[in-house]
């Protein structure tokens, strides 16, 4: 039952940033704070989340175009962080183990981190599989790789890699 219900929770957090991102096509979207829908995030707190968002990059590029860190609305949920005003992304640190996380599970190794990724409604949610904490980046379709490059490096440089946990 709890890997139905942060199944749930995880697709309907992509779909959420999806649908926000697709309907902000205003030039006014900027001008107001990013509304994000909460997940279960249990280690939110931890050290490892705290040094993660302390070393994220306060602009990533996406298809040559400069991303800012955009402010999040309140309340904002905790260890989380967006970039660019149309189509956002999203990085959340100290979720749950992704129920897609099985042995078999396809996984994608970025500048040395492993990503496994959960497609969604005009996003993508990866989630960084091999370290202390699940953190998970949601990039539009309309997003270039180079936020997931800068995420990897940030990822590689501040959390050591650990063995992969499926239960």
């Amino acid at each position: 039952m709890v890997l139905v219900t942060a199944a749930v929770l995880a697709v309907a957090l992509a779909v959420a940033v999806a649908v926000f991102a697709l309907t902000q096509h205003s030039s006014d979207s900027a001008a107001g704070p990013l509304p994000l829908v909460p997940v279960p995030a249990p280690q939110a707190t931890s050290p490892a989340c705290t040094t993660l968002l302390g070393a994220a990059p306060t602009e990533l590029t996406s298809n040559g175009t400069q991303l800012k860190v955009r402010s999040l609305a309140d309340p904002a949920p905790p260890s989380t962080i967006a970039w660019g005003d149309q189509d956002p992304l999203v990085l959340r640190c100290g979720l749950d183990r992704p129920p897609e996380l099985t042995p078999t599970a396809q996984l994608r190794l970025v500048n040395g981190v492993q990503w496994l990724q959960v497609g969604g409604e005009g996003a993508s949610t990866w989630y960084v599989v091999d370290r202390e904490v699940y953190s998970a980046l949601t990039v539009p379709d309309s997003a270039g790789t180079g936020p997931l490059q800068q995420i990897s490096d940030t990822v590689a440089a501040k959390l050591p890699p650990r063995p992969l946990r499926f239960g």
